[in-house]
């Protein structure tokens, strides 16, 4: 009997190791990824997904989507997702909300506004034209709202004096609106605007990306204590983010769009290929993970811009951000 069981403890916890391990005998962890929406925007993210990067550190990513910055902080504080993937303005809100464990961005992926101006009409636009329309922006305090308002004011159009801005459209829900009949323009990401435009429902006007300026769009951050109690995994999801980064400079739009083909199904290589040029065209991936604090400031411009800020709400870049990972994967 004693040779039994210790027979089958043996078999037991040679499955359990085997269970854990990854392709290269290292132990896998799965890190539950909340991103803010899917998007061409990320693709640096996706070909670590598709090329192994995440693997070779030993991680598997179980990605969902969360529709919105707010929703994925949510989902972070709640301990529902591990690693959060939207906008850095959600962790200063929180931030100067004192929270205790208040997540710290560890890495940067975007450095430009992702979106696209997409209007009823073509030909030749003028932000003038703006001047008394409306403008589906988003969800207002997020991003991609704040930067609408931002290039607006700086092209000499006052938000909601010369022209309307609509925030009551959930991020997810704008290019149905817009092409349901709501609003006289739409602030679209990738591949979502050139659907519109392809389907004759709209045209793509300019880059806000390219009108901003870089800021820290999008990045990832942790709670405190998952960051503290899994040091290796951040250090393993950074690297694998960076050779993500390194992979989309030194390719072709279309390798790129190769690569990701399989996180959009229902769109044609083509047409991947086309957004994927855009995004290159405008320069809206970070080189590495690493955020620069003037990067972060003009991103707080932004957000006191659209009184969602006070100068004296500007978060303490350290204590806001830990680059030590990022700067790790420099050094190697």
């Amino acid at each position: 009997m004693k040779k039994f069981l210790s027979l089958f403890f043996a078999l037991a916890l040679t499955a359990a190791l085997c269970c854990g391990c990854g392709s290269g005998g290292e132990t896998t962890a799965t890190v539950r990824l909340n991103e803010v929406t899917h998007s061409v925007f990320y693709a640096p993210q996706y070909v670590a997904m598709k090329e192994g990067f995440f693997a070779d550190e030993g991680l598997e990513i179980e990605l969902t989507n969360g529709g919105g910055a707010d929703k994925v902080m949510t989902a972070v504080l709640t301990g529902q997702s591990d690693i959060g993937l939207a906008g850095p303005e959600a962790c200063i809100y929180v931030h100067n909300q004192g929270k205790e464990n208040a997540p710290k961005i560890f890495a940067q992926l975007t450095k430009r506004d992702g979106s696209f101006l997409v209007g009823r009409t073509g030909g030749e636009f003028r932000w003038s034209d703006l001047k008394g329309k409306t403008v589906i922006g988003g969800r207002k305090g997020g991003v991609p709202e704040m930067t609408l308002e931002y290039v607006m004011r700086q092209n000499g159009v006052i938000p909601n004096e010369d022209a309307v801005v609509d925030t009551s459209v959930q991020f997810n829900m704008m290019a149905g609106a817009f092409t349901g009949g709501s609003g006289d323009y739409v602030a679209l990401f990738e591949p979502t605007a050139t659907e519109v435009e392809q389907a004759g429902k709209g045209y793509i006007l300019c880059s806000i990306g390219q009108e901003s300026g870089e800021i820290p769009y999008t990045a990832y951050f942790a709670a405190q204590d998952y960051m503290a109690a899994n040091p290796g995994v951040i250090q393993g999801f950074t690297n694998a983010v960076a050779r993500g980064q390194k992979w989309v400079q030194e390719h072709s739009a279309q390798e790129i769009a190769e690569a990701i083909a399989d996180q959009f199904p229902g769109t044609e290589v083509d047409t991947l290929t086309a957004v994927v040029q855009r995004y290159k065209d405008i320069d809206a991936w970070n080189d590495t993970p690493v955020m620069k604090q003037e990067s972060l400031e003009r991103l707080e411009t932004v957000m006191e811009s659209a009184g969602e800020l006070d100068r004296s709400e500007w978060a303490d870049f350290g204590q806001l951000v830990d680059n030590s990972y990022a700067e790790s994967v420099q050094a190697d």
